[in-house]
């Protein structure tokens, strides 16, 4: 007897067990969540955009003239002052004459020589003859007034007088005419770049309109140069303003005063500053990604000590974070914690071990965190990064902190 109720409580002990693992089995497992306190703290709203420095009052001094540039002597970062002359130009160089060229430049120098020898002996005949005319008018002229001679013979003897002086005369312009065209064709020899340099003093110095350093030599060696062609830039490096292409859609929110940090410029600590101009025009930028973006440019100044972004110049590179709404103490939460439930906001609470549903109402965002108006109550744990295993009512237990 003993041993059959051995047996039966052995079996029924068997059969409890075998029951209570299945139970065990087919209860759900609470699920491993991420659990964050709802706190009150500061909070802002920033756009984040690459920019770069650049020196406000730039001066790009150009060539006034055509002409041959001597080489610059200055280097960059040198100090100008105003009025310094920071380039000379000399009169463009003559070309250098082909072996034709010189030959029919020779050929043509001794044709004008040859001309002007004509043009002298045509004009010492015509001194000769103008001469001659005017000695036989004084002759004629004695005669006529003892009335040897008829009235018309004297007329004529006037007449050819201002023939011969006009021939004279022309004879003189001839001579200086070939002259000049034998120093023409002599010009051609005389100024070639083969036969050495001339006229090097007759130069045009190019001044610095103000003060402050060489940022950049445009041109270095010497040559020839355009008109307009930029030579030397300068500007004041302790002067420094930071320009960011901001997306259209964003350029709206900031204004003019808007505050702005300027981070990964080099330094330990970020630079402050404020924005001074948002330009009223777009324009059309292609992204790294081939995608058409409309961009405005935004100018900001640095307001923190200049001792400490001295180290700043031209074209640097920073990344500039406009703070377009700033709160100190705002009740706020992960905006990984949040959901869309219809219309509006969500989040799961910890209740007990639990996961509630609570409908929020939320304010600003930004990327990390969420202001909260209503819903929740400060230091209630949420969820965050909540999963499709979570859903209200169910059990949760915090996940191991590694």
């Amino acid at each position: 007897m003993q041993a059959a109720t051995r047996r039966r409580i052995l079996i029924i002990a068997v059969f409890a067990a075998v029951i209570i693992s299945l139970v065990y089995g087919f209860m759900p497992k609470s699920v491993p969540v991420d659990l964050v306190r709802a706190v009150r703290g500061p909070m802002n709203m920033t756009i984040e955009e690459e920019g770069k420095t650049r020196v406000k009052d730039r001066f790009v001094v150009s060539a006034p003239v055509s002409g041959y540039m001597r080489r610059i002597d200055l280097e960059v970062g040198a100090v100008i002052k105003k009025g310094q002359v920071v380039a000379v130009l000399e009169p463009l160089r003559s070309g250098v004459l082909d072996p034709r060229s010189r030959a029919e430049a020779e050929a043509s120098v001794a044709a004008a020589q040859s001309a002007l020898n004509s043009a002298e002996e045509k004009a010492r005949a015509a001194t000769a003859d103008a001469e001659y005319s005017r000695k036989s008018l004084v002759r004629q002229k004695k005669l006529y007034e003892l009335g040897y001679i008829a009235r018309d013979n004297y007329e004529q003897a006037e007449t050819e007088m201002a023939r011969s002086e006009a021939n004279r005369l022309a004879s003189e312009a001839a001579v200086k005419s070939s002259r000049a065209e034998l120093a023409r064709c002599r010009a051609t020899l005389r100024y070639s770049a083969a036969e050495g340099a001339v006229d090097r003093e007759r130069i045009i110095a190019v001044r610095a309109p103000v003060e402050g350093r060489v940022l950049k030599l445009q041109r270095e060696s010497e040559g020839a140069v355009n008109t307009g062609d930029p030579l030397v830039d300068i500007g004041n490096p302790g002067l420094i303003e930071v320009k960011v292409e901001v997306l259209s859609a964003d350029a709206v929110m900031i204004k003019t005063g808007t505050p702005v940090l300027f981070e990964r410029w080099g330094g330990d600590v970020p630079l402050s500053g404020v924005v001074r101009i948002v330009e009223p025009e777009a324009f059309t930028k292609v992204s790294s990604l081939g995608v058409e973006e409309q961009r405005v440019l935004v100018i900001a100044d640095i307001t923190s000590v200049s001792e400490e972004w001295k180290r700043l110049g031209d074209g640097y590179r920073v990344e500039a974070k406009f703070i377009i709404w700033e709160g100190k103490d705002v009740f706020q939460v992960p905006v990984s914690s949040l959901f869309r439930k219809g219309d509006g906001w969500a989040v799961f609470v910890n209740d007990n071990g639990r996961a509630r549903m609570k409908a929020v109402s939320v304010g600003h965002r930004n990327g990390l965190v969420a202001e909260v108006f209503s819903g929740l109550s400060e230091g209630q744990e949420v969820i965050v990064h909540p999963d499709d295993a979570v859903s209200d009512g169910v059990r949760i237990r915090a996940r191991q902190k590694k």
